[in-house]
């Protein structure tokens, strides 16, 4: 059930979110509308529901999944239940997905098991005193939060090993319609790409997971979002994250730029408000961009997992109480999982996994302008990847080719199916092959499926060819038609988007009468530009931009 209280709306804010300062120089996003809480459990508690709570007091997210991880692998020492109801409502809930489609759910290993798939979300809202004080940018109080860092956590099937896909926030993206749970306002599907930290002003969190949903075709089973203040509280909590950098470094330029991170050449561990600017660093780091950021949060993140494993100071009751009040209060999760106890649960998942097999990436992407989208081919392997639970690292047990699944339901004959094929070749990187749709509804005709007509007014963009149904009595005909053009079974799809069987020609199959080969093959390594980091390496260390350099070490 969904928590009750009242819904604030609030004016749009300009795009600064998780940068280092109010001078970042990105335009403000289109849209706007707060979100509101929704509290677990009832009683009348400090953590209870909207009564007379402030709308300030409405905790919103902060972008660190280092921080959620810290919650999840506390729960095994038993913090999880320490004041278990009064923990349980400090905890606030949302819809898992707002938009009208769902990436169908993974099929179950030989054991029966499935792998899980966690969304971590980030805004930069700064609607409490605390987390102004800690993000700066004031003009930005109290408006439209931005989904300024977005991860995807995929634990294997098996347990064994653990893969984390980051997204810059100003990748360009197609957004699904999404409706606000609320206030049933509908937010309607993009018209042109639309940078994805827009995401979370478009409904709240659900909308965010819709997006990578539609994008990956990966079914994702919870989010998780945190604040500003968490990211101190859970560093101080555990004494201190190390980090590294290659010189000494000064995130602060004569223009105002930077975060303020000030640390020696070397391994330094750092907590507190110390903590945040380093995962806000941009200016310092070298590229200054996003990207240089991104691998800045993966360091910490892999040092933070290493602490909380190895770090004896989190025996002490009350270290780990307020860290159970501080996390609590500071997250935001799916309905199903909005409950201490669900999270302990999940923590005991999570904990199997020894660093060395957990694997840190950036989607594959490059640059249009000064904004990135998903790099053709590079990208979908690596969401693929992910889809089929592949280990990112290699080291995992080389699976047997699956047996494709042939449907029960019996098919039609050729001349009796029909079947709509649209043009989906378009990509970021190249237009759509004009005329597709027609010659392979051609292909098919010839092949006996006359009642194959081409959709010439619909240009998709599909990264992989694919044929949809949208019920069971239908999944016999698709496979015979895939079957027909030399299509694997698993580019076969059931998708409530359609109303019969369709075939969607994707960028894989650009031109020829044949279906690739080299499309139907898969390829299990984790592409290079997904610049993996692996969760057991001490050594790395960040590069630091000449330009913001100080001084000399001490000593």
């Amino acid at each position: 059930m969904r928590g009750e209280g009242a819904r604030q709306r609030v004016p749009h804010a300009s795009d600064h979110g998780w940068d280092e300062s109010p001078h970042e120089g990105d335009e403000p996003p289109d849209g706007g509308g707060g979100r509101h809480r929704h509290r677990r459990g009832g009683g009348g508690g400090s953590g209870g529901g909207s009564g007379g709570e402030p709308p300030r007091r409405r905790r919103r997210i902060l972008r660190w999944s280092a921080t959620i991880l810290s919650v999840l692998i506390l729960g095994t020492a038993g913090a999880g239940y320490l004041y278990y109801q009064h923990l349980n409502n400090n905890l606030e809930t949302d819809d898992l997905n707002l938009g009208d489609h769902r990436a169908p759910e993974p099929t179950p290993n030989a054991a029966g098991q499935t792998p899980l798939n966690i969304l971590l979300i980030g805004s930069d809202a700064r609607d409490s005193k605390e987390n102004q004080k800690l993000g700066g940018a004031k003009e930005t109080f109290g408006g439209t939060p931005l989904a300024d860092v977005q991860m995807l956590l995929h634990l294997s099937a098996d347990r064994t090993n653990m893969s984390v896909v980051s997204m810059p926030r100003d990748t360009l993206l197609d957004i699904p319609k999404c409706t606000d749970p609320d206030d049933g306002k509908v937010y309607e599907a993009s018209t042109q790409r639309t940078m994805t930290n827009e995401t979370l002003g478009r409904g709240g969190p659900g909308c965010t997971v819709a997006t990578w949903e539609k994008l990956t075709n990966i079914h994702i089973d919870h989010f998780m979002e945190v604040d500003f203040a968490g990211v101190v509280s859970m560093a101080d909590a555990i004494g201190g994250v190390p980090v590294c950098v290659d010189a000494n470094i000064y995130s602060r330029d004569n223009q105002g730029h930077g975060s303020g991170l000030k640390l020696e050449k070397g391994t330094t561990p750092v907590k507190g408000k110390q903590a945040l600017q380093w995962l806000r660093t941009r200016y310092g780091f070298d590229g200054g961009t996003d990207i240089s950021r991104a691998k800045a949060q993966h360091m910490y993140m892999n040092s933070l997992v290493r602490e909380l494993r190895d770090n004896a100071n989190l025996s002490s009751p009350n270290k780990l109480r307020k860290l159970a009040e501080t996390a609590t209060s500071a997250l935001k999760v799916d309905d199903s999982l909005g409950s201490v106890k669900r999270l302990y649960d999940l923590s005991n998942e999570l904990k199997k996994v020894p660093p060395e097999r957990t694997t840190m990436t950036t989607m594959p992407y490059e640059y249009v302008g000064a904004r990135v989208i998903p790099k053709p081919g590079d990208a979908e392997q690596l969401f693929r990847l992910v889809r089929d639970d592949v280990s990112l690292d290699g080291k995992g047990k080389k699976k047997k080719p699956a047996k494709e699944k042939v449907s029960d339901d019996p098919a039609a004959l050729d001349a009796e199916i029909a079947v709509q094929v649209q043009n989906g070749t378009r990509s970021d990187a190249e237009p759509p092959v004009s005329g597709r749709a027609s010659t392979v509804t051609q292909l098919l005709t010839g092949k006996g499926f006359t009642r194959a007509t081409a959709d010439t007014t619909t240009a998709l963009a599909e990264e992989k060819t694919v044929i949809r149904f949208p019920s069971a009595e239908l999944e016999g005909d698709a496979q015979k038609v895939a079957k027909s053009l030399g299509l694997p079974l698993s580019s076969v799809e059931k998708s409530t988007d359609v109303s019969g069987v369709v075939l969607v020609v994707g960028a894989d199959w650009r031109e020829g009468n044949t279906y690739p080969e080299s499309a139907a093959k898969k390829d299990d390594k984790t592409p290079e530009s997904a610049e993996a980091l692996n969760g057991s390496d001490k050594k790395a260390c960040m590069h630091v931009d000449p330009k913001y350099t100080w001084g000399e070490p001490k000593g």
